[in-house]
C-alpha cells in the first residue's frame, strides 16, 4: 500500500499538475494548512482524502501528522509544486515489489521560470519515500526525515517547479527565513555582525561557484543571490530576537 501526501496551502492553481502524477499510488493524503482559496475543492475533485490541519509554523509537525493518518505501508512525500514524472513512478512501483530497504532518497530537479537547472541547489537528493514507522521528521523548516534503517536512492528525477516569480520566491524565504531563525534561537544558538556579513557571501560563493550554480546563466545566478538573502535574513532576525525585538509583521 503506498500513500502520497501532499502538504498545501493556498495551492488551486499549481495542485491539479502534482495530483495528476501521483495517481500510480494507492491511495493520495491531502494535509490542507487552512487555505483560503480552494485548494480544498479542487483537491476533492481528484477524490483524494483531504484533512484539514494548521501548520502552525512546523513542517516536520505537519509531515508527522500525516504520517499518523496513515496505517501501514509505505509513505510518498510530495509537495504542491512538484511532479513525479512517469519513469520516476515506474521505478518506485517496480521497487516497491520487493524492497531492499526501508526509506529511499529521490533527486529532485529545479525548473524555474522555464529553465531546466542543473547546479546550485538543484538535484538534491531528499528522503522522500519511507515505510510507515521506520522514521520521523525533524526541523520546523528545511525539515528532514530521519529514518531508522537502511536508505537506498532512486535514479529516475522529482521535478521541481518553486517560485513561479521573483515576488513570491522572495516572500517565501521571508515566511522561512523567520521559521529557521526561531528554531535557531531555540537551539540556543546566536548571531553576530560578522555572521550577518559573512554567512551570505559564503551562501552565494557555495551556490554559485563551488556547485557552479552560475554554469545555470541568469536564472542560476538569481537563485545563489536569493539564497544568499535568506541566509542574510535568518542570521539578521536571529539576531534581532535575541535582542527581544519582533520580526513579525
Amino acid at each position: 500500500m503506498l500513500t502520497a501526501v501532499v502538504l498545501a496551502r493556498n495551492e488551486a492553481q499549481i495542485l491539479p499538475r502534482s495530483l495528476k502524477s501521483l495517481k500510480f499510488c494507492d491511495a493520495i493524503l491531502v494535509i490542507d494548512d487552512n487555505s483560503t482559496d480552494n485548494t480544498i475543492q479542487v483537491a476533492q475533485k481528484y477524490k483524494v482524502k483531504v484533512v484539514s490541519h494548521a501548520l502552525a509554523g512546523n513542517f516536520a509537525s505537519q509531515r508527522n501528522f500525516a504520517l499518523s493518518q496513515i496505517k501501514s505501508g509505505w509513505a510518498l512525500f510530495v509537495d504542491a509544486d512538484e511532479v513525479v514524472t512517469p519513469n520516476l513512478a515506474e521505478e518506485i512501483s517496480k521497487e516497491l515489489k520487493n524492497p531492499l530497504f526501508h526509506a529511499y532518497f529521490l533527486k529532485r530537479e529545479d525548473v524555474m521560470w522555464g529553465k531546466r537547472l542543473k547546479a546550485g541547489d538543484s538535484r538534491a537528493s531528499l528522503i522522500r519515500l519511507g515505510r510507515i514507522g521506520m522514521g520521523r521528521w525533524t526541523g520546523k523548516v528545511h525539515e528532514t526525515w530521519v529514518i531508522e534503517g537502511r536508505v537506498g536512492e532512486l535514479k529516475n528525477l522529482l521535478t521541481h517547479y518553486p517560485h513561479p516569480s521573483l515576488y513570491k520566491f522572495l516572500s517565501k524565504i521571508n515566511f522561512y527565513s523567520s521559521l529557521r531563525a526561531q528554531e535557531l534561537r531555540e537551539l540556543g544558538q546566536k548571531s553576530s555582525l560578522a555572521q550577518i556579513i559573512f554567512y551570505p557571501i559564503l551562501k552565494f560563493l557555495h551556490l554559485g561557484i563551488w556547485k557552479l550554480g552560475f554554469a545555470d546563466g541568469t536564472a542560476g545566478f538569481i537563485c545563489a543571490m536569493v539564497m544568499a538573502f535568506h541566509t542574510f535574513l535568518t542570521r539578521g532576525k536571529l539576531y534581532l530576537i535575541s535582542k527581544g525585538i519582533s520580526i513579525d509583521a
